[in-house]
C-alpha cells in the first residue's frame, strides 16, 4: 500500500474540551518540536490524541460539507448563490484549478491520516498511561483513521491508502504516492473498523465530557455504510469507469458485479443495529409536553423532528458538536410571532429553502407516493383549497394554501414549514393554540433583511428546534449534528438485504419499524390498499424503488441524499439540467403566490461522480492520475 510522507515535527496541537474548545496550547516548548516530547507523558499524549478528532469534517458546516447545497434539496436565492460554494458546485462550476470542497489538500485529511499514524506508532511510549485508556485511545484512532479514508473515498473514488507513514529518509520515488484500487481501500477501512470495534466502549458512560467520542455502535455503523457504499452500483461492477486504470493497467473500480458485497453489507448493518440496541439506542419517540395534553398527530410530528433536534436523544448513534446544529438553526427559523421588531429579523436569515421537488417527495397520508395513491388528486396538487377543522393540527383552519399540503404523511409536516402550516414552538406548546407560518409577500414569514430571503416558500422544519426563540437575540437550543442515527441503519439494512436476497420479511420489518414511528402502516399493507401498483413491494426492483424513496424521505435535509444519489448512480438522472422550482414568493395574493416558478437549475455530468484533484497536486506528483473526465 502506498503511504504518505511525514515531517517529524509538530508546532502546536488542539487541546481542551474535546468537541467544543477552539483554543491552541503548545505541546512542547518553542524550538523543541519533537515527537519524543509529544509522547513523553500521558498529558502530552492526550493532547495529541484530542487533535485527531479536530480534523473531522464539519458535517453541519455548509462550507465544508457539500451535501447541503451541492444537490437539489436546499436552494439559496440568486444573489447569495453566486458566492456559496455548494451552489456553485450544483450549478456545474467545479474546476481542477481550484476544486470546490477540496478535502485533498485545502482541508487536508491526509495530514489527519499522517497524525493518526504518528499517534498509533508512539502511543506506547508514555509510561504513566493506563493500559485500559491506551487501548481505548488506540481504538478511537483507528476509527478516525478509517473514517477519514471513507470520507476521501466517497469524494475521490480511488485514493492512496495511508497504512503507515514513510520514513523521512525515503527517496523521492517512495514519496510520490499513487491511488489504490477501491476494493483494496475498502478492505483496509473495514479491517481498521473491526479492530476499533473490539476496543471501543459499548456506550458513553461519562456524559459530561465524553459525548461524541467513538463507541462500538459508531464504528459498526460506519462499517455498514462503507460496505454498502462498496456494494452499490457506483463501485460494484461500474463499467462506465473501465478505462480508469492504474499504472499496471488495472481498473480502479472492479468491473464485475459481486453480489457477496451486498451480503457482507447486510451482515454489517445487522451488527450495527444489534450493537446500537445493546448500547441503549432506540428510535426516538416524544413524550410530549409536561403542561399540555397533545394530540397523537402532534406527538408523531415531534417524534420525527426530535430525532434530530432533541439533544443527545437515544436515536443518535453519532452526534457531532464540531459544529453543532446551532450554525444552521438561524437559517431555518420561521418567524410567526406578531411582535417581532424589524431589527430582529436580521438575526434569522431564513434562507435555507427546500425545493418543491422535496415537498413532492413525501408520501400521502396513506403512506405511498402521491403520484401512486389512487385516492390522491395528484393532477390538481398545485391548485388551492381552504383548510378545515380536521386539518387543525397541520394547517390553520380557514387558511387557503396549496392542495399539495393536504393529505400528506406526518413526515411532510415534521420536515417542512409552509404557508399556512402550524408551528409547534416559539414559546407556544399547546397544540390547540399554535402560531401559523405565513409566507406570502408582506406576511411575517416573508420579510426580507439584506440579502437573506427564502426563495421557494419552504423552510426545513426538522432542523429547527422547538425551543428556539427570537427575542432581542436569536437563542437556539443547540443540538449535536446527527451524523448517523438508528433510522439510517434500519433503512440501510433493508436496502442491503433486498439487494442481496430480494424481498423478505426481514426487509419489510426494517422498513416498517421506521414507518411505524412516522405514523404509517407497513409497506405491504399500504401498497396493497392504496397504490395503483399494489405488487410493487413484491419484486426486488420495485422494493428497491420504495427503499430508496423511504431513505430520501426519512433522512431529508441531513446530508444523506447527496451521497445516496451518487452511490446509486442516480445523480445524473436527478441533477443534470434539472429545474429547481418553488412558489412565487414575491407575490402577496393567493393566486399569484401559488404559481410554480423556476428558481434555478442543477448541472451534473458523468465526471461529477468523483471530485477532481487540484492541478497543482497532480503537477507535484506525476504518479497521481486525475479523476476521470477532469
Amino acid at each position: 500500500m502506498k503511504t504518505q510522507k511525514i515531517k517529524y515535527y509538530i508546532t502546536s496541537l488542539l487541546v481542551g474540551c474535546l468537541f467544543a474548545c477552539e483554543s491552541y496550547i503548545d505541546v512542547v516548548p518553542d524550538n523543541l518540536p519533537t515527537i519524543d516530547i509529544a509522547f513523553n507523558s500521558r498529558v502530552n499524549a492526550q493532547r495529541f490524541f484530542y487533535t485527531l478528532y479536530s480534523y473531522m469534517p464539519q458535517h453541519a458546516n455548509i462550507s465544508q460539507n457539500p451535501a447541503f447545497f451541492g444537490g437539489d434539496e436546499l436552494w439559496l436565492d440568486r444573489e447569495k448563490a453566486i458566492s456559496d460554494v455548494g451552489s456553485q458546485l450544483t450549478r456545474g462550476f467545479q474546476s481542477v484549478t481550484s476544486p470546490k470542497y477540496n478535502h485533498w489538500s485545502d482541508i487536508d485529511l491526509f495530514v489527519a491520516l499522517r497524525d493518526c499514524n504518528i499517534f498509533l506508532e508512539n502511543v506506547y511510549k508514555p509510561q504513566d498511561l493506563d493500559e485500559t485508556e491506551r487501548s481505548r485511545w488506540i481504538a478511537e484512532a483507528k476509527f478516525l483513521k478509517a473514517y477519514y479514508h471513507f470520507w476521501l473515498l466517497r469524494m475521490y473514488g480511488a485514493i492512496p491508502t495511508i497504512d503507515t507513514n514513510i520514513d523521512v529518509s525515503s527517496g523521492i520515488g517512495d514519496v510520490r504516492i499513487e491511488r489504490d484500487k477501491t476494493d483494496d481501500t475498502v478492505n483496509y477501512i473495514v479491517s481498521l473498523l473491526d479492530e476499533a470495534i473490539e476496543g471501543l466502549p459499548p456506550f458513553i458512560s461519562s456524559t459530561t465530557d465524553e459525548l461524541g467520542r467513538a463507541t462500538k455502535p459508531m464504528a459498526a455503523a460506519v462499517k455498514a455504510k462503507i460496505l454498502a457504499f462498496a456494494a452499490s452500483p457506483l463501485l460494484n461492477g461500474n463499467t462506465a469507469y473501465a478505462n480508469w486504470v492504474n499504472n499496471a493497467g488495472e481498473p480502479y473500480i472492479n468491473q464485475t458485479f459481486d453480489i457477496t458485497k451486498w451480503e457482507k453489507a447486510a451482515v454489517a448493518c445487522q451488527e450495527a443495529i444489534d450493537l446500537s440496541l445493546a448500547g441503549g439506542h432506540a428510535l426516538y419517540k416524544s413524550t410530549g409536553s409536561a403542561m399540555y395534553t397533545l394530540s397523537d398527530s402532534t406527538l408523531t410530528k415531534l417524534s420525527i423532528r426530535g430525532a434530530i433536534s432533541d439533544r443527545w436523544n437515544t436515536e443518535v448513534i453519532w452526534g457531532s458538536l464540531m459544529p453543532s446544529g446551532a450554525s444552521i438553526q438561524s437559517h431555518v427559523f420561521p418567524i410567526a410571532q406578531p411582535d417581532v421588531r424589524p431589527e430582529e429579523y436580521a438575526k434569522v436569515p431564513r434562507d435555507y429553502s427546500p425545493t418543491l421537488r422535496m415537498a413532492e417527495l413525501f408520501y400521502s397520508d396513506n403512506g405511498v407516493p402521491i403520484e401512486e395513491d389512487v385516492d390522491y388528486d395528484y393532477a390538481n396538487r398545485y391548485e388551492v383549497k381552504n383548510a378545515g377543522d380536521d386539518d387543525s393540527y397541520y394547517i390553520e383552519p380557514g387558511y387557503t394554501t396549496a392542495a399539495l399540503h393536504f393529505n400528506r404523511e406526518p413526515r411532510f409536516h415534521a420536515n417542512l414549514f409552509f404557508d399556512g402550516g402550524k408551528i409547534y414552538g416559539q414559546g407556544r406548546f399547546n397544540d390547540k393554540d399554535l402560531y401559523t407560518y405565513k409566507a406570502k409577500k408582506e406576511q411575517s414569514g416573508s420579510i426580507i433583511t439584506g440579502t437573506s430571503r427564502n426563495i421557494t416558500g419552504y423552510l426545513p422544519k426538522k432542523l429547527s428546534g422547538v425551543n428556539d426563540v427570537l427575542n432581542s437575540n436569536f437563542i437556539p437550543e443547540a443540538y449535536p449534528w446527527p451524523v448517523i442515527r438508528l433510522a439510517d441503519m434500519y433503512l440501510l439494512h433493508a436496502e442491503c438485504v433486498n439487494e442481496a436476497y430480494g424481498p423478505s420479511g426481514e426487509v419489510y420489518t426494517s422498513l416498517d419499524i421506521v414507518r411505524e414511528r412516522a405514523g404509517l402502516d407497513g409497506v405491504l399493507e399500504s401498497w396493497t390498499d392504496h397504490s395503483n401498483n399494489p405488487s410493487k413491494p413484491n419484486t426486488k426492483e420495485g422494493l428497491r424503488e420504495i427503499i430508496h424513496q423511504e431513505r430520501l424521505i426519512e433522512l431529508a435535509f441531513e446530508g444523506h441524499r447527496f451521497w445516496d444519489l451518487r452511490r446509486w448512480l442516480k445523480a445524473h438522472e436527478y441533477l443534470n439540467n434539472s429545474e429547481i422550482k418553488g412558489w412565487s414568493v414575491d407575490d402577496a395574493t393567493v393566486e399569484g403566490y401559488y404559481r410554480v416558478t423556476i428558481v434555478g437549475e442543477t448541472k451534473f455530468l458523468q465526471k461529477n461522480y468523483f471530485w477532481p484533484i487540484a492541478e497543482s497536486d497532480i503537477i507535484q506528483n506525476p504518479n497521481l492520475d486525475q479523476s476521470p473526465g477532469w
